[in-house]
């Protein structure tokens, strides 16, 4: 099924304006034509097909569907980690074909090193670089302040909870400071309460650092409570259905009634 390339202003009270109107620098990440396939028994299976999504500087987009429809292969290409895919993906006017340190993500399992401490975890997003130790030390203590962890430095993973550890993945993902952050399921492994409540401090990670963040989930309503856009991919081979503008003010009420229209909408399309 083929979708329109659309592009939606994120601001608040903003309406909607046309692509013809855009700038093509407006645009930190786009996506043309991009499938994907994987070699099974011989044959090829296509995991995603001719995905179009033009993604503004400094956006929130939420990309929920069902397991197996390539949400996360998708992230794999835009991080870099897979470079075999049909089509262009482009980053800031560049085709990517590997990894930068400009683009960060977040997975479901937290990946923390047992044997290092909080601080000593972060600390090791810098081994690739040649930032200078103090200037390394200086934003590691800064950037744990900013995900609430101050007091917790010489903390080793088995003495913070589950929900602290995925704090600790997401200080080690911004501290580098990239411009895009791909987030992979960060909270589907955590309970309810630690879920909502991360929930809230990425959004407020998010407007601090003025990221441009592309969220995959499981989680409709995660997904409205922290995108500017939802959108909704099909299965067998990954599709883009649709995309949802989601223009609520923020922080968002999810007892709001329009909050709720837009959930039911989306989970409509699973339903």
């Amino acid at each position: 099924m083929a979708v329109t390339r659309a592009v939606i202003d994120f601001r608040r009270g903003e309406t909607p304006i046309s692509e013809a109107e855009q700038q093509p620098a407006s645009y930190a990440l786009q996506l043309d034509h991009v499938s994907k396939s994987y070699q099974l028994h011989g044959e090829p299976l296509k995991v995603l097909d001719d995905i179009q999504l033009d993604i503004r500087a400094g956006e929130f987009v939420s990309i929920v569907g069902a397991s197996g429809c390539g949400k996360s292969t998708l992230l794999r290409l835009i991080t870099g980690l897979d470079a075999q895919y049909q089509g262009n993906i482009v980053y800031q006017g560049q085709r990517i074909s590997g990894t930068s340190l400009d683009r960060s993500i977040v997975f479901q399992e937290h990946r923390l090193f047992p044997w290092l401490t909080v601080e000593e975890n972060i600390l090791l997003a810098f081994s690739a670089t040649d930032v200078p130790q103090q200037e390394r030390h200086a934003r590691v203590k800064a950037q744990i302040a900013t995900v609430g962890l101050t007091g917790f430095e010489k903390a080793y993973p088995h003495q913070i909870s589950g929900g602290m550890s995925q704090r600790v993945a997401i200080a080690r993902a911004l501290v580098l400071r990239p411009q895009l952050l791909l987030l992979d399921e960060p909270f589907g492994a955590l309970d309810v309460l630690t879920r909502m409540k991360l929930q809230h401090e990425l959004q407020r990670l998010w407007e601090h650092e003025g990221l441009t963040t592309v969220l995959v989930t499981h989680d409709v309503e995660e997904a409205v409570f922290l995108g500017d856009r939802i959108v909704v991919m099909t299965s067998h081979p990954g599709r883009i259905k649709r995309i949802v503008p989601v223009k609520l003010p923020r922080p968002r009420i999810r007892s709001a009634s329009e909050f709720q229209r837009i959930r039911d909408d989306v989970l409509s399309d699973f339903i």
